[in-house]
């Protein structure tokens, strides 16, 4: 069974990486940069969203990139709205359990907040999940991003640990949550 990609979404690839570098950089702009240094951030793109590594990221057979449209793709007036991304086997980040899906990154212009988006990145997510056959979604989240954290917890996910996370040379903690499918 095939998982439908809705109408407003598109599986990135690898012709599209720098236009993916630009959407992730603009979303995480707009979600840290009141909470980080500009040249924390500045390292952080130059580090983890280079185009090297996020081509050799969208060539994994593991991991997927969906863009997320405010409207179906076939609408003239259709804006990115944001991405994500998702993870199996060996590319998750941190737990590499084959019974889980990771969602490493799910990223909505501000914009875009509030209108369904993020509600339809997650249950595509878990469509991905059932789809092959996973028990749970992992994801993690900054300890200080309370939006997201109240997001999460209203659909379904709980914590379960915490891990560094490297922004740049700060090392900032990240709660580890956690989706049951089954």
């Amino acid at each position: 069974m095939q998982t439908t990609i809705p109408n407003n979404m598109q599986k990135c690839s690898l012709t599209q990486v720098a236009l993916l570098r630009e959407i992730a950089i603009e979303t995480y702009q707009q979600t840290f940069a009141d909470s980080n240094s500009e040249d924390l951030l500045q390292k952080y793109y130059q580090e983890s969203l280079n185009i090297n590594l996020l081509s050799n990221q969208l060539s994994n057979p593991e991991s997927e990139f969906y863009f997320i449209y405010s409207s179906p793709i076939n609408d003239k007036t259709a804006q990115i709205a944001g991405f994500l991304k998702l993870n199996v086997g060996s590319a998750q980040t941190d737990l590499a359990d084959h019974e889980a899906l990771e969602v490493e990154k799910i990223y909505l212009l501000q914009q875009f907040l509030g209108k369904g988006l993020g509600h339809q990145l997650i249950n595509f997510a878990v469509e991905r999940a059932e789809q092959q056959d996973k028990q749970y979604l992992w994801l993690g989240v900054w300890e200080d991003n309370q939006p997201a954290l109240k997001f999460y917890n209203k659909m379904g996910f709980f914590k379960f640990g915490e891990h560094g996370f490297d922004m740049g040379g700060d090392i900032q903690t990240d709660y580890l949550l956690k989706k049951l499918l089954k």
